[in-house]
């Protein structure tokens, strides 16, 4: 198989990555709008950053060569850490504090405009301590937290898989 075309296989993961998440997206938006889970600018900023997976992982899964998919999955890996320490920063230090006005996430989300593009995703609506509640006992930002560690292992995977079968005959 021509190193320009990868397996269908090398598609699947990455095409899955993202439908998790958007599915991730979804599940905000039916708790935001279905049970009045009202999000703060560190939920958006979450929301923001499964919207970049999704797109990485999207053009990993049709990077024309491997060199290409590697660096669009590093970037997905990174992505996934950025998720993770906004979840850990949400729950361990915003959602102690009553507002969240002029915190990162709120000049990143004024900054780039989102709430005016889309406001039934990206519009800001509680504070930060206002934000902070559970689902079946785990706190919200949990959830998203295990979502992005879930999708940073598999974009780890996929680049080790990539980076080991480089070396070989095999080509993906």
């Amino acid at each position: 198989m021509s190193a320009l075309v990868p397996r269908k296989s090398s598609r699947l993961v990455p095409l899955l990555m993202a439908v998790a998440c958007v599915l991730a997206l979804a599940a905000a938006l039916v708790s935001q709008h279905a049970f009045d889970m009202r999000p703060c600018p560190w939920c958006i900023l979450q929301r923001l950053i499964f919207i970049v997976i999704a797109l990485l992982c999207v053009a990993a899964a049709f990077a024309p060569s491997r060199p290409v998919r590697v660096g669009l999955l590093v970037l997905t890996f990174v992505s996934c850490g950025l998720g993770v320490a906004s979840a850990m920063y949400q729950h361990d230090v915003a959602s102690k504090m009553y507002s969240c006005n002029l915190t990162f996430a709120d000049r990143i989300i004024s900054g780039l405009g989102v709430e005016s593009v889309w406001p039934a995703m990206f519009q800001v609506t509680a504070t930060c301590a206002e934000a902070a509640v559970s689902l079946l006992g785990v706190p919200f930002e949990y959830w998203s937290l295990a979502m992005f560690a879930l999708l940073g292992l598999g974009a780890a995977a996929l680049v080790l898989r990539s980076v080991r079968l480089g070396g070989g005959q095999r080509r993906d």
